[in-house]
């Protein structure tokens, strides 16, 4: 894969999918992406060759996540699987913790960051198939009283889910490491935290613009609560988790702080006052900030199983996927006015072959997470990587890597 390919995926990943707390993400320009196959998995795409053929390049994936450790300087450990009709491949390295030096735990738990956003837009998508809720309605209908007069355009519920809401980021301790490792267990109430942002009235007009905030999906959850009576975590369950038989799958509330069960450990890496590296273990944290958006730890194996499904259809109708989870909206970044990539749930990526990839990423302190593949069910890829570096603005060097090789031909 030669070096334009590299950056463009990075700028990509990095720009279009990734996780973070209250930074809008530029997205790459738009190729015309090369014809898809309809395979079984695939969501109404056109018949024909499938994308991939050829089985994943086992080489390669082990060399991109070789010699992870504590010594090593982006990553403490990785999990990776490749899936889909052209064949699979699993694979993990480095080390569960560094003051063992265990060896990493394949089938290990951890923190899934903004993956979560995409089961949160499944399960309104759900709502809207059953006639529950219409994506072109105000949220305000739903939710009266929620938004002030300040928001003169209504924003409707589909503008939450492709992040054209034009909603300003909520209040946070600040986007530095210490600043939030200092109020790492405290806990944030979800609707409080939306009234602080909407009372900032909007940054846009509602559907002008995009812009990359977890707000959006904070909104979304209250949205699930009001119109299932129940809590977003039991719907979640309900509705994804028990059916697809994600046990390895959990949300800790606003109160939780660890990762039940077998985990790897994650890292932050700090430079002392002396100059040396500190390798921080930021493992237990309250997630609660992030709720709806970011807050759900999962597996390797569960999120393959999701990704499958959901491109297959059997979690929300295909016609309805076509339409908002691979759709992207005509409007432009709102920071760096590029054609917009996100959608409801999804990016959309486009490499220099034509390749045409969707997926979604999350970042937690220690966790680089995605998921992804292509609309053609031939190619699958999920990955957790313990990056000591993981809200970093430069896509991690190892998750980078096992991208290039999970998606080379």
């Amino acid at each position: 894969m030669n070096a334009k390919t590299r950056t463009l995926i990075a700028a990509a990943l990095v720009l279009g999918i990734a996780s973070g707390p209250a930074v809008a993400h530029a997205a790459p320009e738009r190729t015309a992406p090369a014809a898809a196959a309809q395979g079984p998995s695939g969501p109404g795409v056109s018949a024909g060759v499938p994308v991939f053929s050829a089985p994943p390049d086992a080489r390669a994936l082990e060399k991109a996540i070789a010699g992870l450790g504590a010594q090593h300087g982006d990553a403490t450990a990785a999990l990776v699987r490749v899936g889909g009709t052209s064949g699979s491949w699993q694979g993990s390295s480095g080390v569960a913790d560094i003051r063992s030096g265990r060896a990493a735990i394949e089938h290990g738990r951890f923190r899934a960051g903004s993956v979560t956003k995409t089961f949160t837009s499944a399960v309104v998508l759900q709502l809207a198939a059953e006639g529950r809720v219409e994506l072109d309605r105000p949220v305000r209908e739903y939710l009266p009283g929620l938004f002030p007069a300040s928001f003169e355009k209504p924003v409707t519920v589909r503008q939450l889910l492709n992040y054209t809401s034009g909603v300003r980021a909520a209040d946070g301790p600040g986007d530095s490491f210490e600043a939030q490792w200092d109020h790492r267990f405290d806990v944030t109430d979800p609707r409080r935290q939306i009234a602080e942002a909407l009372a900032k009235g909007p940054e846009f007009p509602a559907g002008e613009a995009q812009r990359y905030l977890n707000i959006n999906y904070t909104i979304l959850g209250v949205l699930i609560e009001e119109l299932t009576g129940t809590t977003y975590e039991r719907a979640v369950s309900e509705r994804i988790l028990k059916p697809l038989g994600l046990r390895g799958t959990s949300f800790p509330g606003r109160f939780g702080t660890r990762i039940p069960g077998p985990h790897n450990h994650g890292y932050q890496a700090l430079t002392r006052a002396d100059g040396s590296r500190e390798l921080r273990d930021v493992t237990v944290w309250n997630s609660s900030d992030r709720w709806a958006a970011g807050d759900m730890i999962s597996t390797t194996a569960d999120l393959e199983r999701f990704t499958v499904a959901l491109f297959d259809g059997r979690i929300v109708p295909k016609a309805l996927l076509k339409e908002t989870m691979f759709a992207v909206p005509a409007v432009n970044d709102f920071e760096t006015g590029r054609p917009a990539a996100l959608t409801a749930g999804f990016s959309r990526i486009v490499l220099p072959d034509g390749t045409e990839i969707w997926g979604k990423a999350g970042g937690r302190h220690g966790y680089n997470t995605a998921i992804g593949g292509t609309l053609d069910g031939s190619r699958t890829l999920v990955y957790s990587v313990n990056s000591t570096d993981a809200k970093g603005k430069d896509m991690n060097r190892v998750a980078l890597g096992v991208v290039m090789a999970a998606f080379a031909k």
